[in-house]
């Protein structure tokens, strides 16, 4: 098994709203999601294509997060693959991403799902934010990490907004109530000294938060996902935007008190007038599953994906079973244990 991030519990009152709409949906049935929104990537709703197995395969749930982030198109990069190698057919759903994924998983509503290895961690371990506090998923398993979820903190260019202290006070996107999204930035808010009281914080997805900044309707947003994100990308084509950077001493202090965290870059050219490298943080995307999974399922969903990687257009460059099990923050599955062994 690979490396696993150090249980250290980072407890933020800030960050008790997000985890809380999470907290309430463990153990109830699940309810049909006719306006799905991704949070840790954000956004839409729907399915993608039908799930097509073989007469010896089996239809296998897989949920994604909304339309405009990485998890949704990456899943479809996975459901093509997984239905060329292996017999099964994948039935990729527009979620809401991290938070809600870890809910259906423990309801075994899914076989497998996209979430963030910081709220993997919380919904383990109990612990972290306080409505986690005795609240441990049991059944959620590891499968595999993928790329890094860059923290974008968006802001129109010109702006009085220059840095993460000049939030205090402003109108701020968290992302979706209960998103992973929400909980990174209020955790990174809090760190930097700015509390649930000292801004007005907004709850939204990806392409709502596009919308409001455009219309000045929110003064900055935060955004949660492997860059170039969809909705910043079309933000920057039509109106002028700017990154927050987060300044080195925050950004080691955000990692010292969550662990999750590692220093990011978002590349100068990534969004149009970008024109340098920004300094951030990020989590880790990961595939997780929970363990009434078969076994070999896992292995075969594992195997197709790991030794078929050149055809996964999305986050290509960070995917590979050489770094699948950096920073894996829970047990692995024993279907996805026998792949990396």
């Amino acid at each position: 098994m690979g490396p696993r991030i150090r249980r250290r519990a980072f407890i933020a009152a800030s960050g008790t709203t997000g985890i809380a709409a999470f907290a309430g949906c463990i153990g109830e049935d699940a309810e049909d999601q006719e306006d799905d929104q991704e949070g840790g990537d954000d956004g839409g709703g729907g399915d993608i294509g039908e799930a097509d197995p073989d007469a010896d395969g089996q239809i296998l749930s897989w949920h994604a997060g909304g339309t405009s982030g990485t998890y949704y198109p990456l899943s479809g990069d996975f459901k093509a693959i997984v239905e060329e190698h292996t017999p099964h057919g994948l039935q990729v759903q527009s979620t809401g991403a991290s938070v809600e994924n870890v809910g259906s998983l423990s309801r075994e509503d899914a076989h497998f799902a996209l979430i963030q290895n910081d709220i993997a961690h919380f919904a383990a371990t109990g612990t972290g934010i306080d409505e986690f506090e005795g609240e441990e998923v049991s059944n959620l398993r590891g499968v595999a990490t993928l790329y890094p979820e860059t923290i974008h903190i968006v802001t129109q260019s010109g702006s009085d907004i220059e840095s993460i202290d000049d939030l205090e006070g402003a109108s701020v996107n968290t992302g979706d109530l209960g998103s992973g999204t929400q909980v990174n930035a209020l955790q990174i808010l809090d760190t930097a000294g700015i509390g649930s009281g000292d801004f007005t914080e907004q709850n939204a997805d990806f392409e709502t938060a596009a919308d409001q900044l455009r219309d000045g309707d929110v003064d900055a947003s935060f955004v949660v996902g492997g860059w170039p994100v969809g909705s910043v990308e079309e933000l920057a084509t039509t109106d002028d935007i700017s990154l927050i950077e987060l300044p080195s001493d925050l950004s080691e202090e955000i990692q010292s008190e969550a662990e999750w965290f590692a220093s990011d870059t978002v590349p100068a050219g990534t969004y149009d007038g970008i024109d340098e490298d920004v300094e951030t943080v990020s989590v880790q995307a990961m595939i997780a599953t929970h363990d009434g999974v078969d076994e070999d399922i896992v292995e075969e969903v594992t195997t197709a994906i790991f030794d078929n990687t050149d055809d996964i257009g999305q986050k290509s460059d960070f995917i590979d079973a050489d770094s699948a099990q950096d920073a894996m923050p829970i047990d692995l599955h024993a279907g996805a244990q026998r792949y990396f062994e």
